[in-house]
């Protein structure tokens, strides 16, 4: 017997509940992350060029909240990486709970058959809404990444990368 993949069926690997934990699990990973970061290095700390950590975890929130919510509205919106979350760590804190909680609101509203359709987020970016999902948690653990290299130059023992809960 012949198997064959065929994406107009129902079969899944994972539910879209499943993946929402396993995102929602990376959220909480990068917030422990968040927190380790001494306040003005979170700010203003640099190696090699790279961005600091808080010009990073802006990126993560002009990603995810309007990403899903353009995926569940299907309404273009432009990505804002430099929008004003306050001035201290404990106002981006705030705000990351804040959008986690937004994205188990929205999560609601999304429709798995959706998963295979093809968009362009933000006008910008081509692909499946579950690839689209899928850049979100990537481009999350590629950044955080980037936070542990500079704990670990601070001398600030990061979490540990699988605690996620």
């Amino acid at each position: 017997m012949e198997n064959t993949i065929n994406e107009q069926t129902t079969a899944q690997v994972i539910t879209p509940e499943q993946f929402l934990g396993h995102y929602q699990g990376h959220r909480n990973l990068t917030r422990k992350v968040i927190e380790a970061f001494p306040e003005k290095e979170f700010f203003n700390y640099s190696i090699g060029g790279m961005r600091p950590f808080a010009a990073m975890v802006k990126e993560l929130l002009a990603i995810a909240v309007p990403g899903l919510t353009e995926i569940v509205s299907g309404h273009t919106s432009e990505l804002d990486e430099n929008r004003d979350y306050g001035s201290t760590k404990a106002d981006f804190l705030k705000k990351w709970d804040q959008d986690t909680e937004e994205i188990n609101t929205l999560w609601k509203q999304l429709n798995a058959a959706r998963f295979q359709e093809n968009m362009k987020l933000f006008g910008q970016f081509e692909g499946s809404v579950l690839s689209q999902l899928q850049y979100f948690v990537d481009n999350e653990i590629h950044h955080r990444g980037q936070g542990y290299v500079y704990l670990r130059a601070l001398d600030v023992e990061p979490p540990f990368f699988y605690d996620r809960s």
